[in-house]
């Protein structure tokens, strides 16, 4: 006799399902420059022991827009970019905290719980205009702080980390 779920039970599965099938797909090599390099506990990965994107690939997973303000900047912003969810499930991370680190070799810790119960985005745009190195880029880890009173805090403002280039899933 076959075991019949809930419905309920089934919508709970249903990220799971979705989860297994983006990570089962080959990474691509990327054919442009490398502005993201992830290492440590990923099971997808394109260069040695280790998972690289450009821009074309990060943009494959789906892009996203965020409109927030920062503490860096002046009013509401808009940025593009992929959600941290997404990018750890297309490299088939099984972390706990992901150690982010910048161009300059500052590195921070970021818990996944923060990228499961948030809508943070890995962002390569803001107000229509790629970020560069000299102004945050080309990579800058940004939350829904207008969205989430809860993040205006300096532990959750330390892991607005710009000029992003690694991450270390642990």
């Amino acid at each position: 006799m076959p075991v019949r779920l809930p419905a309920f039970a089934l919508l709970l599965l249903m990220p799971l399902a979705l989860f297994a099938g983006v990570s089962a797909q080959e990474l691509p090599k990327p054919a442009g420059k490398i502005i993201l390099t992830i290492s440590g506990k990923i099971s997808q990965k394109n260069a040695g022991d280790s998972a690289v994107f450009d821009r074309a690939a990060l943009e494959s997973i789906g892009k996203h827009v965020l409109l927030t303000t920062t503490n860096w900047t002046d009013g509401v912003k808009r940025f593009e970019g992929v959600l941290m969810r997404d990018l750890l499930a297309r490299v088939g991370a099984s972390g706990v905290v992901v150690s982010a680190t910048a161009l300059n070799d500052y590195t921070v810790d970021i818990p996944v719980s923060d990228f499961q119960r948030y809508d943070v985005l890995l962002a390569f745009s803001m107000d229509g205009k790629d970020l560069q190195p000299s102004d945050k880029g080309p990579l800058w880890i940004v939350y829904p702080r207008d969205r989430h009173p809860e993040l205006n805090n300096a532990q959750h403002e330390a892991r607005w980390i710009w000029q992003l280039r690694t991450l270390t899933v642990r």
